[in-house]
């Protein structure tokens, strides 16, 4: 046996991984929920001029979605950007039959936004990073 890690793998790597939880997933669940593909999707905040100055990354299968990051410049800062985000994210969300939204924030970060957004902490990941509190938010759709 050889154990390797890789910062670069291979397409074909990564589909092994993917084909074998699939193929343990399917003991457990639905076929067509085990075999659902990702949905990837972002949504974007720009300027006047053009510029990015907010957005978020965003990825959904089975029965959620998950915010995997959501970014606003310090010019976007309350000023309702951030909502306007989540709002459009959650309609697509919902529109492509997905049930909750899920995401993570740190103690320095949006902690209150999102609650504010109507979402649930469901954990907490003391001391991660080192010093800080991460934050495991769902909200239902």
């Amino acid at each position: 046996m050889e154990i390797y890690l890789t910062t670069s793998p291979k397409p074909e790597e990564l589909k092994t991984i993917s084909l074998g939880i699939q193929s343990f997933n399917e003991q457990h669940l639905a076929k067509d929920v085990v075999y659902e593909p990702d949905s990837k999707f972002a949504v974007f905040a720009k300027d006047s001029d053009g510029q990015i100055i907010g957005g978020i990354r965003a990825n959904a299968f089975w029965n959620y979605c998950i915010i995997e990051l959501l970014w606003l410049s310090d010019q976007a800062r309350g000023q309702g950007v951030g909502s306007k985000l989540m709002k459009q994210a959650h309609q697509f969300a919902k529109q492509q039959g997905f049930a909750y939204v899920r995401t993570e924030t740190v103690d320095f970060q949006a902690k209150p936004f999102y609650e504010k957004l109507g979402y649930q902490v469901y954990g907490e990941l003391v001391d991660c990073p080192m010093g800080h509190t991460t934050y495991c938010l769902l909200k239902k759709l």
